[in-house]
């Protein structure tokens, strides 16, 4: 993406809200509005920002993993399956 065509002031956003927010959501884009020339917020298409969100959510389950797989916190996946398959058998002699 490139930023600089995506930079507003926010004099730019008053004056043409409705516009803006079409663009921003017809190319599921971002863009970014100044006040006193500084870059305060970004505004973003609700779906990019939940796309997003998921793949913010998936590293960090990634980075959970690692550190549990660095402190030896972890089961082979054949003892898993063997641990899950005896809790299925439990839950049916119930």
């Amino acid at each position: 993406m490139n930023y600089s065509t995506s930079i507003k002031p926010i004099s730019f956003l008053k004056t043409h809200a409705s516009e803006v927010i079409r663009e921003v959501s017809a190319n599921r884009g971002t863009m970014i509005i100044t006040h006193n020339g500084e870059a305060k917020v970004i505004l973003q298409d609700v779906h990019l920002y939940e796309e997003t969100q998921q793949s913010l959510a998936m590293l960090k389950i990634l980075a959970k993993s690692s550190q549990s797989i660095e402190q030896g916190r972890y089961k082979p996946a054949s003892v898993s399956f063997e641990l899950i398959r005896q809790q299925i058998s439990r839950l049916k002699e119930l």
